[in-house]
């Protein structure tokens, strides 16, 4: 006799259930990265402001040794403590950690645009063409990356050109299958297809369309490669692969560290360690915060 509105618990509680799982949870996550995202800029331009005006300020005279003050503790004249050399750690590992971020920015650059640009073709190209690139790229995946750059290193040591060169060339696979993936989804949109049909040929259709639409994912898979080429970096320096010990980087400066922690000299190795976790925390929060951006767009 009578009838309910509502609908039961049973019936009602799944429902509730996928609904959150759906909807609610990922708009959560998604602002959660978002959030961790901020806090990652945050730190990460303060970061950044350290490496750049610390040395400015400090100016050349830091770079003088001063056998006197070697191997003191963390202070109030020196907040990082000093070296075997009697350097101030917190100027030299300003100034180590700006090559490291430089080397590590033309490391992305130069892997982005090399694997926007063989994605890109790949996918337009189609056919044997595209089958005989990715190819290419499984074999360079296959080779672990560390050992192949060790062997491009070895033969130029000391050299930033031969550095960037060995971490781009092992990294501009990932940048490759991401464009490769965005274009694939593009090629058969109406106005890709009015540009064939217009007789323009796929040169242009890759330059007007292709990459300008894979700009972005090239841009987030770019961030997401900046704290693999800074540990890169590091461990080719700290293999005495990398930089020669007197320019100063986060590599080099762990490399040191090996023997002053054997004398007791702690801070030697805890502070480069802790700016290399930190900086490669507050890039990775950002390219999070920059994948799901685009995610949430999409």
């Amino acid at each position: 006799m009578f009838s309910s509105r509502t609908s039961s618990p049973a019936t009602s509680g799944p429902a509730a259930a996928s609904v959150l799982r759906q909807v609610v949870l990922p708009e959560r996550s998604r602002a959660g990265k978002r959030a961790g995202a901020l806090i990652g800029a945050a730190v990460l331009a303060v970061i950044v402001a350290y490496a750049v005006f610390v040395p400015l300020i400090a100016g050349t005279d830091q770079k003088l040794t001063d056998f006197s003050s070697a191997r003191l503790p963390p202070s109030s004249g020196h907040l990082f403590g000093t070296d075997h050399a009697g350097r101030d750690l917190f100027v030299r590992l300003a100034s180590g950690l700006r090559i490291s971020l430089l080397i590590a920015a033309l490391c992305a650059v130069l892997a982005m645009v090399l694997g926007m640009l063989v994605g890109a073709a790949s996918a337009t190209l189609g056919g044997r063409a595209d089958r005989s690139i990715m190819r290419c790229i499984d074999a360079v995946n296959a080779v672990p990356h560390l050992l192949l750059g060790v062997v491009i290193v070895a033969m130029f040591r000391g050299s930033v050109t031969a550095i960037v060169a060995s971490i781009a060339l092992t990294h501009w696979t990932q940048v490759a299958r991401i464009v490769r993936a965005e274009v694939l989804s593009l090629r058969g949109l109406e106005y890709v297809e009015a540009s064939y049909l217009l007789g323009r040929t796929r040169t242009q259709v890759l330059r007007r369309h292709f990459l300008p639409a894979a700009l972005g994912q090239g841009t987030v898979a770019t961030v997401m490669l900046l704290p693999h080429a800074i540990w890169h970096e590091s461990t080719l320096s700290f293999l005495g692969l990398g930089l020669s010990p007197d320019r100063a980087s986060l590599g080099t400066l762990l490399q040191e560290a090996q023997t002053e922690v054997m004398l007791g000299g702690w801070w030697a190795l805890a502070f480069p360690a802790l700016l290399l976790v930190c900086t490669t925390l507050a890039i990775a929060a950002c390219g999070n915060g920059l994948v799901s951006t685009t995610a949430g767009r999409s």
